[in-house]
């Protein structure tokens, strides 16, 4: 360890400005050029994004919204997701994936997780299709996609389309196909802490058909087309120029940033296993099929201390969240669904053992030295506790 014990550095679980600091003088000259431009909407910056992201996502179409939440509402809009519809959903996932569904009047559709890589448990998938299921949609999470052979197989045998919510993993794979390009459509989200995140919220869609792509264009612009001619009810969900200016520069980096929270993660595993603090941890899984790009790193603390570590961190300086501790399917809001404790246990489980750790980009060998030492004392201190 490069520290003395009790002398780590504060280590922020997510520094944005590191990365932005790098680029200062590209981004405000591409805002400039914005500003001078007066362009705010639908200016070149947004098609030449969109094409880039495209290419990352190997698909034919791809169009910017205002947030990876929009992606995910339009998509289901443009399956004409009627009201008592059901989607086939993660508990385990971030609120935007379940509750796209409830605002268009559909019932999500609570599915465990594989408890190794955290996503939605394929072989769950087809025992919770009905005649009433419109939609499965697979979450990515943490930055791995989860097993797209056996979802999408179990989609085509029904009929049902797949919408991915790949909000958390741009640039990840699958059996070398990357995230976006397995299911009908795909979502991106670009909020700043994702690992293409802009300066606010931004998002994408893609996808591989001509019709579905003028579909969604058309219901991101209020379903107008020509101007105040308006076909269908469709939202305001545009991605501004500013943000696609700034995402571009950052696009041409994102091989550079996998790469290194890749690094981090494999370090972190190594560090885990010469410090034997795996006796107490479990390292997350990363699937040999995948192409992993680590949007979050999650170990699981077992035996009921990962408040408790959580809270020793804290006191350190030594940054940590927790996603999730409150699976959807036990959220206030979905109560009415009839899901009961127990209902999903590996999902419930992850929700009380799962804590992340730093792992953008930035994260320097000394901090994640410094984090590896936090925990060994608090499994240090919590030893002697025991003993005594």
């Amino acid at each position: 360890m490069s520290k003395a014990a009790g002398k780590q550095a504060s280590v922020p679980l997510l520094d944005v400005n590191r990365g932005n600091r790098e680029l200062h003088e590209e981004i405000m000259e591409a805002i400039e050029s914005v500003v001078l431009s007066g362009r705010f909407l639908h200016g070149p910056d947004v098609g030449e994004l969109e094409c880039a992201i495209a290419g990352t996502c190997q698909t034919k179409h791809a169009i910017g919204v205002a947030s990876g939440s929009d992606a995910l509402l339009l998509a289901l809009m443009a399956l004409d997701l009627q009201p008592g519809d059901e989607v086939i959903v993660p508990s385990f996932t971030f609120f935007a994936t379940a509750s796209a569904v409830s605002r268009l009047g559909g019932i999500p559709v609570f599915v465990d997780i594989d408890p190794h890589t955290f996503n939605i448990d394929p072989s769950l998938v087809e025992a919770n299709i009905s005649s009433r299921t419109r939609a499965i949609i697979p979450v990515h999470l943490f930055g791995q996609c989860a097993a797209m052979d056996r979802i999408g197989a179990v989609a085509r045998s029904h009929r049902i389309p797949v919408i991915e919510d790949a909000a958390q993993a741009i640039g990840a794979s699958y059996l070398g196909k990357p995230a976006g390009a397995w299911g009908d459509m795909g979502c991106l989200s670009f909020y700043p802490t994702k690992n293409l995140g802009g300066m606010g919220d931004g998002g994408m869609m893609v996808c591989q058909d001509d019709d579905l792509a003028a579909k969604l264009r058309l219901l991101a612009s209020h379903g107008m087309s020509p101007r105040y001619y308006h076909k269908v009810l469709g939202i305001n969900s545009r991605l501004d120029t500013l943000q696609a200016a700034v995402l571009r520069i950052k696009h041409r980096k994102l091989d550079e940033y996998s790469r290194a929270r890749q690094k981090n993660a494999s370090r972190y595993h190594e560090m885990f296993q010469a410090r034997g603090l795996t006796n107490w941890i479990e390292l997350p899984y990363q699937a040999p099929e995948a192409h992993h790009v680590w949007n979050q790193y999650g170990v699981r603390v077992r035996d009921g201390l990962r408040d408790s570590m959580r809270k020793h961190l804290g006191e350190l300086g030594i940054g940590n969240e927790v996603y999730y501790p409150v699976p959807l399917h036990q959220q206030e809001c979905f109560r009415e669904l009839g899901y009961c404790d127990g209902s999903l246990p590996h999902t419930e489980q992850a929700a009380a053992e799962i804590l992340h750790l730093p792992i953008y980009p930035e994260l320097t060998e000394a901090e994640q030295d410094s984090v590896i030492m936090g925990i060994e004392q608090f499994y240090q201190s919590a030893s002697l506790r025991r003993a005594a």
